[in-house]
């Protein structure tokens, strides 16, 4: 899959497609309002939940899109698969992940993220209000399903049918069932263990560490998953940037588990 992250010195930026993913969980407008307000020349917008989720699904807080849907969007605006593009959010966040991954599902052979985000980049260039129009196009996608884990794949690995490690992004004390500050039960998915992802972070940027490298073992086969599908997205992106090939990610997630199975508390560290 090669390097996910790059710092804006790795990357040519002459003739990239610019995607501004960034959003906030806690006010879904603010992402396109800052987008508004100045993004990268030439950039396109994705919305978390306009674009890159079902939000008319019942499948968790974020569900997965479909291919349909996805295609429509990316078509939409002008994306070509020899364009190199470039995602980028507020720095060290799930966003420009999520998009990525979508992104890279889709098939798209040339998509990194910026890591350090719009302050690393606008250390390079001025940000701009223009917004560009491109024309749509059409696209003889070429999925990339084994990148994604539907809930079917992730009882079978709880059941045993299938050896792999599921792997929780959420905080330690939701994992362990102690609190659930958003769905209707607490705990984890059986058998799964724990990695919060915001142990990525250093400053802007995400990285991998000691602790992850030691969690999972490279010839693991792993899904990773959190409470929608958002923050799970960096620990994939960061995993695979590791090298890590044999990763998939449930986008439905712990929201979706719950809808139909049961789940575990206590951890399995």
């Amino acid at each position: 899959m090669g390097k996910v992250f790059k710092t804006v010195e790795e990357i040519q930026l002459d003739g990239v497609r610019f995607v501004d993913a960034r959003f906030d969980l806690q006010n879904i407008e603010a992402g396109k309002l800052l987008f508004d307000e100045g993004h990268a020349p030439g950039a396109i917008f994705l919305d978390l939940e306009q674009d890159l989720s079902d939000m008319e699904s019942s499948n968790g807080r974020h569900p997965m899109p479909s291919k349909e849907k996805l295609a429509s969007v990316f078509q939409g605006l002008g994306l070509r698969y020899d364009d190199h593009i470039v995602v980028y959010d507020q720095g060290a966040s799930p966003f420009a992940p999520r998009a990525w991954w979508m992104l890279t599902y889709a098939g798209f052979p040339h998509v990194v993220i910026v890591n350090g985000g719009v302050a690393a980049l606008e250390q390079k260039f001025t940000f701009t209000k223009d917004i560009v129009k491109y024309p749509p196009t059409i696209i003889e996608f070429e999925w990339r399903d084994h990148l994604y884990a539907p809930r079917e794949a992730v009882k079978a690995i709880v059941d045993g049918d299938v050896e792999a490690t599921l792997l929780d992004a959420r905080a330690a004390a939701r994992y362990r069932g102690e609190v659930e500050p958003l769905d209707q039960v607490a705990g984890h998915i059986p058998t799964a263990k724990n990695f919060d992802w915001e142990q990525l972070k250093s400053e802007d940027t995400l990285q991998a560490n000691d602790t992850l490298r030691a969690k999972v073992a490279r010839d693991e086969q792993v899904v990773v998953y959190c409470g929608s599908g958002v923050t799970a997205s960096p620990l994939y992106a960061v995993l695979a940037d590791e090298g890590y090939e044999n990763i998939r990610l449930y986008t439905g997630s712990y929201s979706d588990w719950i809808t139909t199975y049961d789940v575990e508390k206590g951890t399995n560290e």
